[in-house]
């Protein structure tokens, strides 16, 4: 999802991205309110608390979440924003935008899927197992959104 999220901006300048929240540790060469907002469990639940985010989640033991004011400014600028969130938070935000277009990125395959995240080399070997599984399920999820695309080459996604 990043890697398309990335190739759009940079090939259009009329698409802007909301910079999501997390309490997962920065990945390497990640950084702090570029790639995402970067908040402890105890910052993101005050935030919740707040009614701070259009959605969040817990995923893979960490919180996610969109910001909902950086999000409802660019709307009022009148731009194109991406959210680029899981299925959990795009089901969420689909019940509150029902004008917005969602669009599903698919791995040409499930073993290629496994060798990307493997390849990125953030993961535990339990970690990797349950991105796994929920991949498994997330793509019975398809048919809820606008589109599909198949990630098999990033220009041609884009």
């Amino acid at each position: 999802k990043g890697t398309i999220c990335k190739a759009l901006l940079e090939k259009h300048d009329d698409i802007f991205i909301s910079i999501s929240a997390t309490t997962r540790n920065p990945r390497v060469g990640e950084v702090d309110g570029v790639n995402y907002h970067f908040l402890t469990k105890e910052e993101f639940k005050q935030r919740i608390a707040e009614d701070d985010f259009l959605e969040h989640a817990e995923v893979y033991g960490n919180y996610y979440g969109t910001p909902k004011s950086s999000v409802e400014k660019m709307l009022d600028e009148g731009k194109n924003v991406i959210l680029e969130i899981d299925i959990q938070g795009a089901l969420k935000v689909k019940e509150k935008a029902t004008d917005g277009v969602f669009i599903f990125i698919l791995p040409p395959s499930m073993e290629e899927l496994k060798q990307r995240i493997i390849k990125r080399g953030s993961e535990t070997p339990e970690s990797l197992m349950t991105r796994f599984k929920s991949a498994y399920k997330e793509i019975n999820y398809v048919s809820k959104y606008n589109y599909a695309v198949v990630n098999d080459n990033v220009e041609d996604a884009v």
